[in-house]
């Protein structure tokens, strides 16, 4: 009779152990960095928190906003960029001036233009050195978000869809600064169970603390911190915002399995409010295709 061979479970133990504890470490830091209000991202240029509190301001100029976005030029070249890129420009017509291109593309587009360039500068940082394909993956799956969000609220008609790509674009941010953080705790990188189960109770307070601090509207803020929430109680904005924001990260799941759509549609409250079925849906994840091509070309992916 042969006996199967029981390896030492005591490696395996020890692992985990270092994963139990790194995670507790990590919750502790998480919940004092969100009570102290002192969360930031790490990296994150400040030439884009100085846009977003411009275009924040009631009084906020065409002018005083060509002066921030001047001051840096690769910013500046980006917004330019954008404003002739297909998705902003389907007429054609180049811009070659930066007060032109602020004009064109409108104070929504502008974040997003800035969230666009300081997300580049912060994959290139040294600091995230060998988790540059996690954060790419993050990156590339809000904006694909992003992309969906615009094609539900154009359907829908029930908000402005360039603040719903906005939302998209930045509704991961939580889930971003949770994985830069992670590098101080590789035993809880390791175990990804533990690590996706912080994710999850986490990033949304986290999107909220770092989208306030980021100067974006209340209603982008509400939106991105409370999506998930089934039984959320938003009204007006925001929440036709977290409706499109379901909405779309939904499909973002099975754009490439069309026959899931109906299934995970089911019973989903943010649908019928909406006014959406799953044909339309379908139909939804065809037009988003065209563009988050346009818009990762806009954004320079």
């Amino acid at each position: 009779m042969t006996v199967a061979h029981n390896p030492d479970p005591a490696p395996n133990t020890a692992m985990q152990r270092d994963a139990s504890m790194d995670a507790f470490e990590f919750v502790r830091e998480l919940a004092t960095e969100l009570s102290s209000s002192t969360i930031e991202l790490p990296s994150f240029p400040d030439v884009a928190l100085r846009v977003q509190k411009v275009l924040s301001e009631d009084c906020a100029s065409s002018e005083r906003v060509v002066r921030v976005l001047g001051a840096e030029p690769m910013l500046a070249t980006r917004v330019l960029s954008m404003a002739n890129s297909a998705a902003l420009n389907p007429g054609g017509k180049p811009v070659t001036e930066l007060r032109a291109a602020v004009t064109r593309l409108g104070f929504d587009a502008l974040r997003a233009a800035a969230v666009g360039f300081a997300m580049a500068q912060l994959r290139r940082a040294k600091a995230y050195a060998g988790i540059e394909r996690h954060l790419n993956v993050l990156w590339q799956h809000s904006v694909l978000v992003a992309s969906l969000c615009f094609v539900v609220a154009r359907r829908a008609n029930k908000v402005n869809p360039d603040m719903a790509m906005l939302t998209g674009l930045v509704h991961g941010v939580g889930k971003l600064y949770i994985l830069t953080h992670s590098m101080r705790h590789p035993a809880l990188f390791g175990d990804q169970t533990m690590y996706q189960r912080i994710v999850r109770d986490w990033h949304g307070n986290i999107a909220k603390a770092l989208l306030e601090s980021w100067f974006l509207a209340d209603e982008i803020v509400n939106a991105v911190s409370s999506y998930e929430d089934s039984a959320r109680e938003l009204r007006g904005t925001s929440a036709a915002l977290a409706d499109v924001l379901e909405i779309a990260d939904m499909l973002s799941m099975c754009k490439d399995s069309p026959e899931l759509i109906r299934t995970r549609l089911a019973d989903r409250k943010a649908a019928v409010h909406l006014g959406l079925d799953a044909d339309i849906c379908r139909e939804l994840v065809g037009e988003s295709a065209e563009e988050l091509a346009a818009l990762r070309s806009a954004l320079g992916q």
